[in-house]
């Protein structure tokens, strides 16, 4: 019984030792992969973080992603908040969609190149174990052009849009561009790599080249919205 007492006290020392010794900053590189139905993403990133607080759990961090998005078949939805919602005040997250202003473009094979500055955000739970947000701010986009099908009712037409190039993060709908967020939780194999499973809430979005919707006002901005599992390795530089 002795023995293993002394055994249990080596180990939780040995623990309080490595949360004393978790660095202020960390940064590291991750590469991943998600997908649902007909579409998917691959994703590289680059995060740098501040360790905080007495036992340096919590943190905040700042990076870069490059996210590729590819599908087959996916209907694209009216954009600007100000039709969705009929608002662009930070009221819209809130607000159920004005299904009379909402208008479809429809993509056969989408495919969207997204490179954006994010935030991050996590807790340490253990020493092995960390759960984390990151969500994209701002940044470009860029993709093949796309011939596509405009829906409204029973009306069809032909259109051709491109990838909306510039990207930026304000509140829902308000958002423009592709833009990716994550919630994950990563374990930590060894000192350097990590393993990391999550689920990836990804904005995409192609201008067409007209205002091919017209009620209750003209737009060429729609958007994709998708819901991702997806796993990657993280690997601390």
């Amino acid at each position: 019984m002795k023995n293993y007492s002394i055994v249990i006290v080596i180990l939780l020392a040995g623990n309080i030792a490595y949360a004393q010794q978790r660095a202020s900053t960390d940064h590291f590189i991750e590469a991943g992969f998600a997908a649902a139905r007909k579409q998917g993403t691959f994703t590289v990133a680059y995060f740098y973080n501040q360790n905080l607080g007495k036992k340096k759990r919590v943190t905040a961090g700042i990076g870069a992603r490059a996210t590729v998005y590819v599908g087959s078949d996916q209907y694209y939805i009216t954009a600007p908040a100000k039709l969705t919602s009929g608002s662009t005040g930070p009221g819209v997250l809130f607000k159920e969609n004005i299904k009379a202003n909402i208008d479809t473009f429809r993509v056969q094979s989408p495919q969207v190149n997204a490179v954006n500055l994010l935030i991050n955000l996590g807790y340490h739970l253990s020493d092995k174990v960390f759960i984390g947000f990151s969500i994209d701010a701002i940044g470009y986009s860029f993709g093949s052009r796309v011939r596509g099908t405009y829906i409204n009712g029973q009306q069809r037409m032909q259109e051709r849009a491109e990838v909306t190039s510039f990207n930026t993060l304000l509140i829902s709908d308000n958002d423009k561009g592709s833009l990716n967020s994550e919630l994950y939780a990563r374990y930590q194999v060894n000192d350097r790599i990590s393993l990391k499973a999550g689920v990836q809430f990804l904005f995409t979005e192609y201008t067409t080249y007209t205002d091919i919707q017209t009620i209750p006002e003209p737009n060429d901005r729609f958007r994709r919205k998708s819901l991702l599992a997806g796993l990657g390795v993280a690997c601390k530089l």
